[in-house]
């Protein structure tokens, strides 16, 4: 799967968020300073053209709508974190999270029950 840009990744989270949107309402939700309006049609076209986004024609306007799966491309993100970061360990990331990010004992209890589920 294809690495996302910064601005990529956020016209994505939009329509993710969004559902469906024409361009003006993906600009809408984009913070200050908000890009030009063809900076974001540009971005949109080459996510349909990439098969990642797909539209709705109205005459000559489009409403767009994420192909890309959220849960997939998250999926794929951290597995390329895991791999460049912490050498494919999940191990390792957890003790990152436990170590670094002071992960709370409740909360690990509760990563431990959905390990635990997943191998009954």
């Amino acid at each position: 799967m294809k690495r996302l840009t910064h601005k990529e990744e956020e016209v994505m989270t939009i329509l993710w968020r969004l559902e469906k949107a024409f361009i003006n309402d993906i600009l809408n939700e984009m913070e200050e300073p908000k890009p030009p309006y063809n900076t974001v049609s540009s971005i949109v076209r080459k996510l349909v053209t990439e098969g990642l986004i797909g539209y709705e024609a109205f005459g000559k306007t489009h409403r767009y709508f994420p192909v890309l799966k959220k849960e997939d491309y998250r999926a794929n993100a951290f597995r390329r974190l895991m791999d460049s970061y912490f050498g494919g360990s999940p191990s390792a990331l957890l003790s990152y999270f436990v170590r670094e990010e002071n992960l709370r004992p409740e909360d690990l209890d509760k990563l431990l029950g959905e390990i635990k589920k997943r191998d009954e």
